[in-house]
């Protein structure tokens, strides 16, 4: 059975030993980021804040804060297994060329059906209706970092629709409270949301929810691919579809059993100063305008849980939530690009600085290819640096990676800088938005690349004398350790 919300969740990590439950007061201002901070690193627990000074509703940090946690969310055992059912619906092992082969593939077809949205009369997060002076008052926004421009929302589920084809998207967008009844939208120009809002005439409907269950928390994070429903991918993940309530005020639908949920509204005419913000870089993200929500109306349930995220100098939390989009969506590239064994994103490349790319290579400028293949591929636009190297290095071992390329580049041969567009919180770049990106090809060279002089093979001890070895340790005096 799948988690019916996130306190099924809480329940299942408080089970296992997963969650710390804090009953000192701490302070929603720097207090919860230092401690969240100072568990994550140590590869800690989850954190349950019951006493949140000045307010009524505990604070959860650092729930997805591992890899086993991650797994326990989405429910696996392995994150690649997500991937993999997730290939096989859409691309069967063998495609149908005949009709019964078409049949055949009817029932994967329906079981993707199953897992759309159901639509409900109401939910858990209709409890309280607030329309009459709706107020973020009671929410214990987190103040992150001390040069922050204010308290920000970090787990919010955006729900926007394209005011043309009226599909809709839910996004990740962190949100600066001005005040009681407005937040920054902190939404970047490469995103669906964005696109929404420059489309839109007039004021553009805005739904967030706070507290969902892990899969669609998840799914929020998802880079899917243009109009796919993110709500749909969620379903997949729980194996049962999310039900959705109708708002109170906007005409969107959000998560019934969410723990809140905030109606209103952005207008383009309107934006704010928002920022500065201590970001998943490592860096505080300068301030800049963005759009100004408007709140119209809370729903919540009686006693909800505030969800929150710290991101800051990696690794933290977030390093697992892309760990998990690197496996699900691994498979997914490897049906555009064969070749591709295995990819690495690895936490201090803060996903979208760094993509490391093993792979099968068969003839001249394959790397390269792959390198252009990338970076015209969705968000992995956004990588500043990929790195590719030959299918027998484990690239889930940096070191391996790093020794591959100080040892087996020459930089004017096997260096590609393109211009292109660049994640808005890359802070590096000459310009907002658009600079240059690298290409590093560490495989081993031919002739036909212009190496024409013979490539030495890696050094490896003989397999009869490693066996030996082994069979001979413990006469060594070094017990069992080898």
């Amino acid at each position: 059975m799948a988690y019916p919300d996130l306190r099924a969740f809480i329940d299942k990590l408080d089970k296992q030993g997963l969650l710390k439950k804090i009953t000192a007061e701490v302070d929603a201002h720097l207090e919860i980021t230092e401690i969240t901070d100072r568990v994550s690193k140590q590869n800690g627990p989850a954190l349950l804040f019951e006493n949140v000074k000045g307010y009524n509703m505990p604070v959860l940090t650092n729930a997805f804060g591992s890899l086993s946690r991650m797994q326990l969310a989405l429910e696996v055992d392995s994150l690649d297994q997500i991937g993999d059912e997730l290939t096989k619906i859409i691309q069967p092992p063998e495609l149908p060329a005949t009709l019964m082969d078409k049949l055949r593939t009817l029932p994967k077809l329906a079981q993707l059906a199953s897992f759309l949205p159901k639509h409900v009369r109401t939910g858990p997060c209709k409890e309280v209706v607030i329309k009459d002076k709706p107020s973020l008052a009671q929410l214990p926004v987190l103040y992150c970092w001390p040069e922050d421009g204010g308290p920000f929302i970090t787990l919010p589920l955006v729900f926007t629709k394209d005011p043309v084809t009226g599909r809709r998207n839910v996004g990740m967008y962190r949100m600066q409270v001005f005040d009681h009844q407005t937040t920054g939208m902190h939404w970047h120009i490469h995103k669906d949301a964005a696109e929404h809002y420059r489309k839109k005439g007039g004021q553009m409907p805005v739904a967030i929810a706070i507290g969902a269950d892990p899969a669609t928390i998840y799914a929020a994070t998802a880079p899917m691919p243009h109009g796919i429903d993110e709500i749909l991918l969620a379903g997949f993940l729980r194996k049962e579809p999310v039900e959705l309530v109708k708002c109170e005020t906007v005409d969107l639908e959000v998560p019934a059993r969410a723990e809140i949920i905030l109606e209103g509204y952005v207008d383009p005419a309107e934006t704010r100063l928002e920022g500065p913000f201590g970001d998943h870089t490592g860096y505080y993200s300068l301030a800049d305008q963005y759009p100004v929500f408007h709140l119209t109306c809370v729903t919540q349930r009686k006693n909800p849980v505030y969800p929150a995220t710290i991101v800051g100098r990696p690794p933290m939390e977030d390093a697992y939530l892309g760990k998990a989009t690197e496996r699900i969506f691994l498979p997914l590239m490897r049906m555009q690009l064969p070749e591709v064994v295995d990819m690495n994103m690895p936490p201090e490349g803060v996903f979208h600085n760094c993509v490391l790319v093993s792979i099968r290579k068969n003839y001249p400028g394959q790397a390269k290819k792959v390198m252009c293949a990338l970076w015209g591929m969705g968000l992995m636009m956004l990588a500043k640096l990929i790195i590719i190297v030959d299918a027998d290095v484990d690239v889930q071992n940096t070191s391996e990676v790093m020794w591959r390329v100080f040892n087996n580049i020459d930089p004017r041969r096997d260096v590609l800088i393109v211009d292109g567009p660049l994640d808005a919180l890359d802070h590096s770049s000459p310009l907002p938005h658009y600079g240059s990106k690298m290409g590093v090809d560490a495989t081993v060279k031919t002739a036909a690349e212009g190496h024409t002089r013979q490539w030495p093979p890696d050094i490896v001890m003989s397999p009869r004398i490693k066996e030996l070895v082994d069979r001979k340790w413990r006469s060594y005096g070094f017990g069992n350790t080898q």
